[in-house]
């Protein structure tokens, strides 16, 4: 009873799970949750550029790490089904999966708080539940649907969530970055004493754009933490090959970085609490997160044809960052290895329950075609492809 009304004041509060979680507390009674702290050292060093780097003694607590495995787990699981979706041409046009890389939106998001912001490129679903996204929203927005969390108009690269601070996917690539320095400028302009999480792949970490804005971040002092999530190949190019330097922390140069380990939640969680802390005091600081991806790319990506499917299996082996959790929950005793278990089952009937919903919402009135692009009253038609009928006019 206590760990199942722990579990519920913890929803209450960060609500990223709330909808649809809460038939999961019932069976969670047996597991050892406490907010007792619990001292836990990082996989591996961070390594720093011109700052002295975190303590690799992070802090944490049976409640949290089974707070990281099920969303962690909810998000692979939501990401899986979406394959599937996408394979039965439910999900149309580009769709690129974050399975590998939960750790990075579990451990930035348990750093910081919601009045913080967060911005990122196309792989965006995982962060959008992380700030508080609804699955059956998620889920209506990837099928196109009325009911998704961008009105069905955004599809897979475009997840929105203005209400948490969370400004969205961007399918141009590098061009996220200096539309989240633009937020943190206003965050320090109003005084918030908030910071803008400004995420982009290692596939991005060349553009001009990225350089100019931190460039800006920099003279200004801006609270912005510009996270590299590397997970080493940009589309189909390893890093090694579009970069000349690769060590990503130290690309900014005169802005300070760290490298941390993106399969390890706990080192993720310490690096966005140090950086967010640097950031309000001194301005812009970037996080390279050595990550992985187990998809390819894209949907189109077969994620084979550039790299082994030994390497592959390898990363899931030594340092998949649920089995991470999972191991860690177990050392300590504070669940069973069927508990956990159970735990994963009764988020795979959720994520199904939510598709299931997600597909009984309409498809958008060809009006929203128009919305949120042109003024009202310039009189604007829409024909049909014969250039005859009037499919809708804008009000």
């Amino acid at each position: 009873m206590a760990a199942a009304a722990v579990l519920r004041r913890h929803l209450t509060r960060n609500s990223a799970t709330t909808s649809h979680l809460s038939p999961l507390l019932a069976r969670t009674r047996g597991v050892s949750d406490s907010t007792d702290p619990i001292t836990v050292e990082t996989s591996v060093p961070f390594k720093s550029h011109i700052v002295d780097p975190p303590s690799r003694q992070t802090t944490t607590s049976s409640h949290e790490l089974l707070t990281f495995f099920r969303d962690m787990s909810l998000m692979r699981r939501s990401e899986i089904a979406a394959d599937s979706l996408y394979k039965a041409k439910l999900i149309r046009g580009f769709c690129h999966l974050y399975d590998g890389q939960e750790a990075v939106a579990v451990g930035m998001e348990a750093a910081i708080t919601r009045a913080d912001a967060i911005i990122t490129a196309y792989r965006d679903h995982c962060a959008y539940l992380a700030r508080g996204g609804d699955l059956v929203a998620a889920f209506a927005e990837l099928m196109g649907r009325r009911d998704g969390c961008s009105r069905g108009k955004g599809g897979s690269m475009h997840f929105y969530k203005r209400d948490a601070n969370f400004f969205g996917g961007h399918g141009i690539v590098g061009a996220q970055v200096p539309l989240g320095c633009g937020i943190a400028f206003a965050q320090r302009y109003r005084k918030e004493g908030t910071v803008t999480f400004d995420l982009y792949g290692d596939g991005a970490a060349n553009q001009g754009q990225l350089f100019e804005a931190l460039n800006m971040a920099a003279l200004w002092k801006l609270p912005v933490i510009l996270v590299c999530e590397n997970n080493h190949y940009g589309m189909g190019t390893a890093e090694w090959k579009a970069s000349k330097s690769p060590a990503y922390f130290k690309r900014g140069d005169y802005v300070p970085g760290l490298k941390v380990d993106g399969m390890d939640v706990l080192a993720v969680k310490q690096a966005c609490k140090f950086a967010k802390e640097h950031a309000l005091a001194n301005g812009p600081i970037i996080l390279e997160m050595d990550t992985y991806r187990y998809h390819g790319h894209s949907m189109s990506d077969p994620g084979s044809t550039y790299r082994t499917r030994d390497e592959i299996a390898g990363i899931r082996q030594e340092r998949d960052p649920i089995e991470r959790v999972r191991k860690l929950i177990l050392a300590h005793d504070f669940a069973t290895a069927q508990e956990l278990k159970d735990m994963e089952k009764e988020l795979r009937k959720q994520v199904d329950a939510a598709i299931a919903k997600a597909k009984e919402s309409p498809m958008p009135d060809p009006s929203e075609l128009f919305t949120n692009v042109y003024v009202n009253d310039c009189g604007l038609e829409s024909f049909g492809v014969d250039r005859k009928v009037v499919r809708t006019v804008l009000p």
